[in-house]
C-alpha cells in the first residue's frame, strides 16, 4: 500500500514539475526570435514588438505545445493499443497518409506550405488531416476491424509505406512541389496561428476525456488479451473508439504542424522511466511530456542559429534518436550484467 501511494505521489509531482516547466518554456518562447528579449521588454509600449510576441511568438509556442500534446497523447495510446513501447502515433499509416494529402494538394492547386493567407493554409491543413484519417480507414479496411492487434499493425506498416511510395512518385512526377513539401516532410511550428492552437487544443481536450475514459481497457490489455476480455469489456468497441482517438490526435497535429518525429514515442518513455502508474495517468502525463519537449525544441531551433532557425521536425529527430539509442546501450548493458 506504501509503495502505491509513493507512485502516485511521483506521478503527481511529475505533473506538477510539467505544468511548470511549460509555463517557463511558455515565456521562454514569447522571449525568442529574431528581435531578441527586445520585443518583450518593449512590448507594452511598441505596437509592432506587441504584434510580435502576441501574434507571432505566443502561438508558436503554444501550438509547438498543443501539438507535442497531441502526439504524446496519440504515443501512449498507441503503446498501450498495440502493447509495444516502440509504437508510435505514425503506426497506423497517417504520417504518409498526410503527406500524400499535402503533395496532391500542391499538384492540383499550385499552393506553398509557406503561404501565410488563411484559406490557404486551411485547404492544405484540411489535405493533411483528409490524408491522415484515409489512411487510418485504409488501414482499417486492410486489417478487418481493430479485432486482431497484429493484424491491425501489419497493416498500418503496409499503408505507410505504399502511401509513402505514392507520395514521393507524385514529387518525382512534379519536381517544382520538391521544394515546398520540405517545410511539411521536415516538421515546422512557424505558421501555427490563434486559430490553429485553438483547433488543437479543443481536440486535444476531447480526445483526453475519451482516452481517460477507456485507459481501463488498456489497462486490461497490458495483462493480456484474454485478462482483458475476462472483464467483461467491450474490447471491438473499445478499441475502435482508441484508435479514432489516436487517428484524430495524430491527424490534427500532424495537419497543423507537420511531421515531427520521436516526440510521441519518446513521451510516454521518459514518464514510464520516472513514475509507475496506471494508463489513466500515464495518458495524461505523457500528454504533458510531449508538449514540454515539443515547446523546448522549438525554442532550442529558434535559438541556435538565430536569426535563422532550424526545421523542429529535425531537431527532435536527432535527439529524439539519440535519447533512443542511449536507452538500447542502457538495457543492452543492464541485460549483459545481469547474464554475468
Amino acid at each position: 500500500m506504501t509503495d502505491i501511494f509513493r507512485q502516485q505521489r511521483v506521478a503527481y509531482l511529475l505533473g506538477v514539475s510539467l505544468l511548470l516547466a511549460s509555463v517557463t518554456l511558455l515565456l521562454l518562447g514569447a522571449s525568442v526570435g529574431s528581435t531578441g528579449f527586445e520585443s518583450v521588454l518593449n512590448a507594452w509600449n511598441d505596437p509592432v514588438a506587441l504584434q510580435i510576441v502576441w501574434d507571432i511568438r505566443l502561438p508558436r509556442t503554444l501550438g509547438a505545445w498543443t501539438a507535442g500534446a497531441l502526439l504524446g497523447l496519440a504515443g501512449a495510446v498507441a503503446q498501450g493499443l498495440f502493447r509495444n513501447p516502440l509504437a508510435d502515433p505514425y503506426l497506423l499509416g497517417s504520417a504518409s497518409g498526410a503527406s500524400l494529402g499535402v503533395s496532391l494538394a500542391l499538384v492540383f492547386f499550385g499552393v506553398s506550405p509557406f503561404a501565410t493567407q488563411w484559406l490557404v493554409r486551411l485547404g492544405l491543413t484540411g489535405a493533411a488531416f483528409a490524408g491522415a484519417v484515409g489512411a487510418v480507414l485504409l488501414t482499417l479496411m486492410l486489417a478487418k476491424g481493430v479485432q486482431h492487434t497484429l493484424r491491425l499493425l501489419l497493416a498500418g506498416v503496409i499503408v505507410g509505406v505504399v502511401l509513402g511510395a505514392f507520395a514521393s512518385l507524385t514529387m518525382l512526377m512534379v519536381p517544382e512541389v520538391t521544394q515546398a513539401m520540405q517545410a511539411f516532410m521536415l516538421g515546422s511550428t512557424g505558421f501555427v496561428g490563434w486559430t490553429a492552437c485553438a483547433l488543437m487544443a479543443a481536440v486535444w481536450l476531447g480526445c483526453m476525456v475519451v482516452a481517460w475514459m477507456l485507459s481501463q481497457v488498456l489497462d486490461g490489455l497490458s495483462l493480456g488479451e484474454a485478462t482483458a476480455a475476462s472483464l467483461g469489456l467491450p474490447l471491438p468497441k473499445m478499441r475502435a473508439a482508441l484508435v479514432a482517438v489516436l487517428a484524430l490526435a495524430t491527424g490534427t497535429a500532424v495537419a497543423q504542424t507537420g511531421l515531427i518525429a520521436f516526440v510521441g514515442l519518446a513521451a510516454p518513455h521518459l514518464v514510464r522511466s520516472v513514475a509507475k502508474t496506471t494508463h489513466g495517468r500515464l495518458i495524461f502525463l505523457s500528454s504533458l511530456m510531449g508538449g514540454v519537449l515539443l515547446m523546448a525544441a522549438d525554442t532550442l531551433a529558434r535559438w541556435l542559429i538565430a536569426p535563422q532557425e532550424l526545421p523542429v521536425g529535425v531537431l527532435t529527430a536527432v535527439l529524439g534518436g539519440g535519447y533512443l539509442l542511449w536507452l538500447m546501450h542502457r538495457s543492452t548493458r543492464a541485460s549483459s550484467g545481469a547474464s554475468l
